[in-house]
């Protein structure tokens, strides 16, 4: 079932609030889309993104490198739990540990 296209803040919001739990207070701005440093609302209202996914990434949006790198990433291999290794995660933490100097490191979010 396609899910309905949402045309309004108000519209948006009233949905969460009848099917949806939140664990945040949402500010009243109904995201559609980002480029850079900008996000824009379903009604087309521009804002800076101040917050830029603050608890979980914080590249901005929809650039073009990190895009593709994502798409190559996926079209292979999407995520894996620590449970397992992965092909690439020892490569990078080397390449971390001596770009900064460290004796090692643990790469994880916490968002």
């Amino acid at each position: 079932m396609p899910l309905p296209k949402i045309n309004s803040s108000e519209e948006a919001i009233k949905l969460e609030d009848q099917h949806g739990a939140h664990n945040y207070h949402p500010l009243p701005a109904v995201l559609s889309r980002g480029e850079g440093v900008h996000v824009w609302d379903v009604e087309g209202k521009k804002y800076y993104d101040f917050l830029s996914a603050y608890s979980a990434v914080n590249q901005g949006h929809c650039h073009p490198k990190i895009v593709g790198a994502m798409h190559e990433q996926a079209s292979k291999l999407a995520l894996t739990s620590r449970a397992f290794h992965n092909d690439v995660l020892g490569s990078y933490e080397k390449y971390a540990t001596e770009y900064f100097g460290f004796d090692k490191l643990l790469p994880m979010n916490t968002g």
